[in-house]
């Protein structure tokens, strides 16, 4: 509870007039116009971030490439902790900005290749690597993306975060996605490289009524958008000369037979804009993101068909439970106690400890864990807390709350325990408290040295893991120790019925009442909740679109909980009436089977959307999959099993029971 109270009061401290927490606007103005009583400010830094493709998952620093660079580190930004674990790296860049200032043509460095120099070849061998792989640059200015908007199939605007080192045409003519933008790009086996940018910086002027004064000189950022183009090195161009030249800038493939140099350049536009107001300033990048209107409606459409079918199952269980314990009741003999069938016979078994129960009591106090991380952290999505725009936000508010709801599963764990009636609880916490995070974080490592091996940006400095580490072992680990502390101080759960001390034989049961047919049933419905909004998920994580539709997903989350919940309750209603009294790990099983699905969906969208290269990329995605199976498999597992757990001690406690 104290890390949840220092984590509000962060937020509080952090906020400015109405806006949110690290998102307070910034004014900017003329240098020369500047009034000496106004705070603006008159340089509009530009910052670059790692770059990455869609045909790879491993992303590389800016660093890496041979671009122009900033000598002075001194002026980036501070990473939160979700921003070094999605593998962010945001640098100054060398593009200095004025505001209201019109660049026409400025240089910004220039790159020499020589045949005799092997160090220069390599980095040029390596550019023409990236952009073979389609690797596209990220631009921050005023805490926008700089994007790259450009016309799609269908006739409409496509604004994309980011954009190309360059575009490749191939031996056979073929041309990439970045480089049909111009007739110019027609010799074979050539690569292009963008070494111009237009850039056009939209501002809002700062006469508005909004800000509460008025500042002539001075405007906010509304876009920054850029317009890469390819222009051919000529030493004799000068001033504004060197961003005309009509040939583009391009390399032959192969090896390099004569010495090259790149120069790059760029200009800036600015456009005043008094109908865009600052806080809807992200709207045309989400606007442009293709066929929403159609993902919008197939996802009312899937939420009405999990609602209805939620509703008759819901229905048919309560009434069918309604003519059950009504029969029971009335029963009032001795020779008519002995015609009881179904589900009331097995009352003496029902509550009969399972085996392997410290497990089940561990997977289930994970898995509180899991679902309260997720519901406090959608909530603050909704709220708005965690918007694109605050970068890492998401992943920091998931991470933290996780390590501070440790207690939760201590205390879940433990109760668990002690009702199955075990007596090892120093084996039970240390198994909370180890189990599933350390799973979790095994997997986590070796994927990160997959990434190191590779000498990418998204492996994890070796600081951040001990900080992890220290999370680990310094916060989550006593706060578990102290939740089973209670648990075990608590009175073991109280059944509605005794157990009976000899086990009642099971009948045969038919191949719809096996346990392996109804788990598998089990997680077709709440999946079939889920899946468009995986769609969304998926494509936020591995084809850099942006995810904002946080208030469906809590609604969907909320549908998951209820399906997972009927579900689970209605296949362990007809296997207690098939006198199976086999429920408890069952329970967990059925709806967390939901997470196979989840994965052959994984497998499914690797194989129609993605166009991964190399082994390391496949072993990644596969990798960082399974880490989400396997929290998603505690997190709906722990939902079927406490629902279950509910239904089957209220229905036991409103009948009869001699």
């Amino acid at each position: 509870m104290k890390c949840i109270f220092l984590i509000v009061c962060t937020f509080l401290l952090g906020t400015k007039a109405f806006y949110l927490p690290g998102l307070a606007p910034v004014t900017y103005c003329q240098e020369e116009l500047k009034p000496t009583d106004s705070d603006c400010k008159t340089d509009l830094p530009v910052f670059v971030n790692r770059l990455n493709s869609l045909e790879t998952v491993i992303p590389y620093e800016y660093d890496k490439f041979d671009l122009c660079r900033d000598q002075d580190e001194d002026h980036s930004p501070v990473e939160n902790l979700g921003q070094v674990v999605f593998g962010e790296r945001i640098r100054p860049s060398p593009y200095k900005l004025k505001f209201k200032k019109e660049v026409p043509c400025a240089r910004v460095c220039e790159k020499k290749y020589s045949t005799k120099d092997d160090k220069s070849v390599k980095k040029l061998n390596f550019m023409k690597k990236s952009i073979e792989l389609n690797y596209n640059q990220h631009w921050i200015i005023d805490n926008m993306p700089v994007t790259w908007c450009y016309l799609v199939e269908d006739g409409n605007k496509y604004c994309s975060r980011g954009f190309p080192l360059g575009c490749q045409v191939t031996k056979q003519m073929k041309q990439k996605d970045s480089c049909v933008m111009s007739t110019k790009f027609n010799e074979k086996d050539t690569y292009y490289f963008f070494n111009h940018v237009d850039l056009t910086i939209v501002y809002h002027p700062g006469d508005s009524e909004e800000w509460g004064r008025t500042i002539p000189s001075g405007g906010r950022i509304i876009s920054a958008k850029v317009e890469p183009k390819s222009i051919a090195y000529d030493p004799n161009a000068q001033s504004e000369d060197m961003c005309r030249n009509d040939l583009p800038m391009g390399i032959r493939g192969g090896k390099l037979t004569e010495d090259k140099t790149i120069r790059y350049t760029y200009s800036v536009k600015w456009q005043e804009d008094t109908e865009t107001k600052w806080s809807s300033r992200w709207d045309y990048i989400l606007e442009s993101l293709p066929h929403t209107s159609i993902q919008w409606f197939s996802i009312m459409n899937s939420l009405v068909i999990v609602l209805f079918l939620s509703g008759m199952v819901a229905m048919i269980m309560l009434r069918t439970l309604h003519k059950d314990i009504a029969r029971y009741n009335q029963i009032d003999n001795s020779e008519d106690a002995q015609e009881e069938f179904g589900w009331k016979l097995v009352h003496g078994d029902t509550f009969r400890p399972p085996r392997k129960g410290m497990l089940l009591a561990v997977l289930n106090g994970s898995g509180v864990q899991i679902f309260f991380m997720a519901l406090i952290t959608l909530v603050f999505a909704c709220l708005g807390f965690l918007s694109p725009a605050n970068r890492g936000a998401l992943m920091t508010c998931a991470l933290v709350l996780y390590v501070c709801l440790g207690t939760p599963a201590g205390y879940v764990s433990a109760r668990l325990y002690k009702t199955f009636g075990g007596e090892r609880w120093k084996f039970n916490v240390l198994f909370t408290s180890f189990l599933c995070p350390g799973i979790v974080f095994a997997l986590f490592f070796i994927l990160n040295l997959v990434l190191w091996i590779e000498q990418s940006s998204a492996a994890i400095p070796f600081t951040t893991l001990i900080a992890l580490l220290a999370l680990w072992f310094g916060i989550s680990v006593p706060l578990t120790f102290v939740g089973a502390y209670f648990g075990f101080k608590k009175r073991p759960i109280e059944h509605p019925v005794r157990t009976n001390q000899i086990p009642r034989q099971i009948p045969d049961q038919s191949i719809y009442t096996k346990p392996f047919p109804g788990i598998v049933m089990g997680g077709v419905l709440p999946f079939g909740c889920i899946f468009i909004q995986l769609f969304f998920i998926l494509n936020s994580i591995w084809s850099q679109q942006t995810y904002y539709m946080f208030g469906f997903l809590f609604l969907v989350f909320v549908i998951l909980i209820i399906t997972c919940s009927e579900a689970t309750i209605l296949l362990c209603y007809f296997h207690l009436c098939a006198e199976d009294y086999h429920w408890w790990w069952r329970s967990f099983l059925t709806s967390g089977f939901t997470a196979v699905y989840f994965f052959i969906y994984c497998i499914h969208y690797y194989v129609s959307k993605l166009e991964l290269q190399g082994g390391a990329s496949t072993f990644l995605y596969f990798g960082y999959m399974l880490i989400v199976v396997f929290l998603f498999f505690l997190l709906t597992g722990s939902i079927g099993f406490f629902a279950c757990f509910w239904f089957v001690s209220k229905i036991y406690s409103v009948v009869k029971v001699d």
